[in-house]
C-alpha cells in the first residue's frame, strides 16, 4: 500500500465499519461488537503503520495523496478545494493517539447493550473526522473533517450519557460550533486575501500576508480552535461534558478531541500567520497560564471522580497552549509530546472512572474509602494515570513536561515559575483522591465490588503501554515532531 491509500485508509475503515453497522440488524449484538472490535483494531494497526512509516530523516509531508475535488473556485488552473492528505512529525505521533485511544475505548464500549449499533456508528464516524482532520492538507477539508468530529458528540452524549446528560450535550454543541464560526470566517478571509484560489494548506502558508491582516484574523483561529483546546474561559464546557460522557467518548473528547483545537492553532494559526502569532502569543501564554492554574486549583476542590479529571484536562490542555505560546522550538515539541502524554493518561483516568461507575453507580470520592482492596489491578492502572498526571520521571508526563517548563523559561520565565507551581498543585488533587478513596479501611458498602473486567483490562494495559513507551523511550515521539517543529514559522531555537 502506498503511503497516501494508508493515510486514507485511516479514514475509510471507520467509515466503512459505520456504514457496514447500518446494515447489520440490531438484533445481534455479538456481531455489532465484532464488527466494532475488528474496525477498531484495523484503526489502531494503520495508525502504528503511519506512525513507523514517517521517516524522520526526510522531514516535510510525507505519505501524501491529493485528489482535486472543486477547481472552479478561482484561479483556473488551481488546485482549488482537493482530498490532500499527509502527515508531518506533528501529526504523526497524534495519527497513533487515535488509534490506541479509539481501541482501548472499544474494548471497554463491547459492554453497552442499549442500541450499541447505533452508538458505534456516531463514534466511527467521529474517529473518521479525527483521523481526518490530522492529515488534511487543504483547508476546507481541514474544517470540514473537523465539524465530522464534533457535531457527534451531541447525540453520544445525550442518548448513552448520564448526569445532566442532556444539558451537558447541549452546552458542549453550542460552545464548539459557535467557535467553529470564528474558524470558518479565518478561513474564507485567509483564500480570499491569498487570491490563488485554491484551498491548498502548503500554498497558503507559502503567502506573506500583510502583518495587519495576520495580527486581525490570527485570533479567529486562536480563539475558535482554542474552544475546543479548553481555553480559558471559553473552556466551561469541557468539564460538563466529561462529566456526562459515557466512558469511550469521555476517553476521545479529553484524549483526542481536545488537540484537535490545539493542532488547529499549529496548523490554521502558527504556520499560515506567522507574524500574528508572534504578535498575540503573549495573550495566549497569559490565557494559558490561567488554563492550567484555573483547572488544577479547581480540580482540588472537586468531590466526583470525573470532573475533578475534567478540571485536570482544562490545566493540562493549558501546559499544552503554553508550549504553543512559547514560539521556541523546545516549548512546542513540549506542546506536542502532552498532546500524547495527556491523551493516553487521560483515557486511562475515564476507563478506570466508567469501570468503577458501572459498579458503584457513584463517583463522588467521599463516599469511597479502601477500595484498592477490592479492586487492586484498578487502583494500579489509576495510580499510574495519576503519577503520569503530575509528571513522574520514567512516565510520559515528565518528557512533556520538562520541555514544556524549559521553553517557558527561555521565554516567559516567571510563568515557568507558575507552571511548576501548578505541577505540585496536580500532586496535592492526585494523591488527595489516592488518600481518600483507595487506602485506609475499607468501606463495607463495596464490600461487594469486583476486580476490573478482561475487556477493559485490555484497554488499559494499551494505555499504560502508551506512558511508559514515551517515557522510557521518547526518541521516536521527539525525532518525529522536531523534523516540523524547526521548519514552522517564526519559531526560535
Amino acid at each position: 500500500m502506498s503511503g497516501g491509500y494508508l493515510l486514507l485508509a485511516t479514514i475509510l475503515v471507520p467509515l466503512a465499519a459505520a456504514g457496514l453497522l447500518v446494515v447489520t440488524p440490531q438484533r445481534f449484538p455479538n456481531v455489532v461488537r465484532a464488527i466494532a472490535l475488528a474496525a477498531a483494531a484495523t484503526m489502531f494497526a494503520l495508525s502504528v503503520w503511519v506512525f513507523v512509516a514517517f521517516q524522520t530523516g526526510s522531514g516535510g509531508y510525507q505519505l501524501t495523496l491529493r485528489w482535486d475535488w472543486i477547481q472552479n473556485v478561482g484561479i483556473l488552473g488551481a488546485h482549488g478545494i482537493s482530498v490532500y492528505l499527509g502527515v508531518d512529525g506533528i501529526a504523526a505521533p497524534l495519527v497513533l493517539l487515535t488509534g490506541i485511544v479509539i481501541l482501548a475505548g472499544t474494548f471497554v464500549s463491547l459492554k453497552i447493550d442499549r442500541r450499541n449499533k447505533d452508538f458505534f456508528i456516531l463514534l466511527f464516524v467521529l474517529v473518521a473526522g479525527v483521523f481526518g482532520t490530522f492529515t488534511a492538507l487543504d483547508m476546507f477539508v481541514f474544517f470540514f473533517f473537523y465539524e465530522v468530529a464534533v457535531l457527534p458528540m451531541y447525540l453520544l452524549i445525550g442518548v448513552w450519557g448520564s448526569t445532566r446528560k442532556e444539558y451537558g450535550a447541549m452546552k458542549l454543541t453550542m460552545m464548539l460550533v459557535g467557535s467553529s464560526a470564528l474558524i470558518f470566517i479565518g478561513i474564507f478571509a485567509v483564500f480570499t486575501e491569498a487570491g490563488r484560489g485554491t484551498f491548498d494548506l502548503p500554498t497558503l502558508w507559502g503567502i506573506h500576508y500583510s502583518p495587519a491582516f495576520q495580527k486581525t484574523f490570527f485570533p479567529f483561529f486562536m480563539i475558535g480552535c482554542g474552544v475546543l483546546a479548553g481555553l480559558w474561559p471559553f473552556h466551561m464546557w469541557s468539564p460538563d461534558g466529561h462529566m456526562s460522557a459515557p466512558t469511550a467518548v469521555s476517553m476521545l473528547h479529553a484524549g483526542v478531541l481536545m488537540k484537535l483545537g490545539a493542532f488547529g492553532i499549529i496548523r490554521l494559526g502558527i504556520q499560515l500567520l506567522p507574524e500574528g502569532a508572534k504578535f498575540w502569543m503573549p495573550a495566549l501564554v497569559v490565557l494559558a497560564t490561567i488554563n492550567a492554574a484555573y483547572g488544577a486549583i479547581a480540580a482540588l476542590s472537586q468531590r466526583d471522580f470525573k470532573l475533578m479529571t475534567g478540571y485536570s484536562s482544562v490545566s493540562h490542555m493549558g501546559y499544552v497552549l503554553m508550549g504553543l505560546a512559547t514560539l521556541n522550538v523546545v516549548g512546542i515539541n513540549g506542546a506536542v509530546l502532552q498532546m500524547f502524554s495527556h491523551g493516553v493518561m487521560t483515557a486511562l483516568f475515564f476507563l478506570c472512572i466508567g469501570a468503577l461507575y458501572d459498579q458503584a453507580h457513584t463517583r463522588e470520592i467521599p463516599a469511597f474509602s479502601g477500595i484498592a482492596q477490592k479492586m487492586p489491578l484498578w487502583a494500579g492502572f489509576f495510580v499510574l494515570a495519576g503519577m503520569a498526571s503530575f509528571g513522574l520521571p520514567g512516565l510520559s508526563g515528565f518528557v512533556a513536561e520538562f520541555n514544556i517548563f524549559v521553553g517557558l523559561f527561555r521565554t516567559y520565565p516567571v510563568l515557568g515559575g507558575i507552571a511548576v507551581f501548578v505541577a505540585a498543585i496536580t500532586a496535592a488533587y492526585v494523591l488527595r483522591m489516592f488518600a481518600i478513596a483507595f487506602f485506609g479501611e475499607l468501606n463495607p458498602r463495596w464490600a461487594s465490588l469486583k476486580e476490573i473486567s478482561v475487556a477493559e483490562s485490555i484497554g488499559a494495559v494499551m494505555l499504560c503501554g502508551a506512558i511508559f513507551f514515551m517515557g522510557l523511550w521518547p526518541s521516536p515521539f521527539v525525532e518525529r515532531i522536531a523534523t516540523a517543529v524547526t521548519h514552522l514559522p517564526g519559531v526560535t531555537g
